[in-house]
């Protein structure tokens, strides 16, 4: 994140029953910066803190750096000195992103989990320009599968992310984060050459009820695992509260007379519920991960 040493910053992480706040701190020691481990919340302290002190730099996740900010407005309290953020533990808008940009505050974000530590890091250009993606860690072994399955995705293809972590105090051999994310080719413009991902795209525990009926991604994978002519599959469930509908979206290469029905039968057997299907062109179905698509109107 730009971060260097001599440099004072607060790290709004929680050290309470979580790791975050430990790991940022040893991270940010490590570079010889002098950390206030503020923690979270109390933000009238937070810019008091940022303003006295002339603190250069933040660690915490977007929404915090965000009630900084508007509580700093609040108080009409010069922070001016707080130049750079580095954010986790949350999705990142664009849109906060850009609007901390405009106010002096270059933001850059890693990605990480309880049991692994750092999985994926943002880079900077000499200027600070961010990279697109995020580089893995060197550590890690990483895999992008079908969410359900645990099976390999094809590079861009949106999947679960799955590391191995071949750490002699802890390893870890496959372990689902139940994070999606794709592959990004090539290296980065910063010159390192691990590879990359495009950083979180979402969760990928989709499992929703039908029918008062847990419908899961993995039914979804049985279904296809019996017709070899679908190449991709959604299920799109649909309507209001007490009357949902369900249907398989296909991409089917070969549409085999009775195709529709055995599916049909398919889903009746593996879910024990009624489902429709609807065959569609190869390569029509969103590239986001999704097995299952839960459309329905609430309220």
């Amino acid at each position: 994140g730009g971060f260097r040493g001599g440099e004072l910053i607060v790290n709004t992480f929680a050290y309470h029953f979580t790791p975050a706040g430990s790991m940022l701190e040893c991270g940010a020691q490590a570079l010889g910066c002098t950390v206030i481990p503020t923690g979270v919340g109390q933000t009238e302290m937070q810019v008091t803190t940022i303003r006295d002190l002339r603190v250069a730099g933040l660690v915490g996740t977007p929404s915090f750096l965000k009630l900084i900010v508007e509580k700093a407005d609040e108080m009409k309290a010069d922070i001016a000195s707080l130049g750079k953020a580095h954010v986790g533990a949350e999705y990142l808008p664009p849109a906060l992103r850009q609007g901390m940009a405009a106010r002096g505050i270059r933001v850059s974000q890693s990605y990480a989990s309880a049991d692994l530590g750092l999985i994926a890091y943002e880079s900077l250009m000499p200027e600070g320009t961010v990279n697109e993606g995020m580089i893995l860690d060197e550590a890690l072994i990483l895999e992008i599968v079908r969410p359900g399955t645990g099976d390999p995705l094809p590079a861009g293809e949106v999947g679960e992310v799955v590391i191995t972590s071949l750490n002699r105090d802890y390893p870890l051999i496959r372990f689902g984060t139940g994070d999606l994310s794709a592959m990004l080719p090539g290296a980065s413009p910063c010159g390192r050459t691990n590879a990359r991902i495009r950083g979180w795209m979402g969760r990928a525990d989709q499992t929703t009820k039908v029918r008062a009926m847990f419908v899961t991604p993995k039914q979804v994978n049985e279904v296809l695992r019996r017709h070899p002519e679908v190449l991709k599959a959604r299920l799109v469930v649909e309507g209001e509260t007490g009357n949902d509908r369900m249907t398989l979206k296909c991409e089917a290469g070969e549409r085999a007379d009775g195709l529709v029905e055995a599916i049909v039968a398919s889903i009746r057997e593996v879910t024990k519920l009624r489902g429709e299907v609807e065959l569609v062109a190869p390569g029509s179905l969103p590239n986001d991960g999704k097995v299952i698509e839960d459309a329905r109107k609430y309220g």
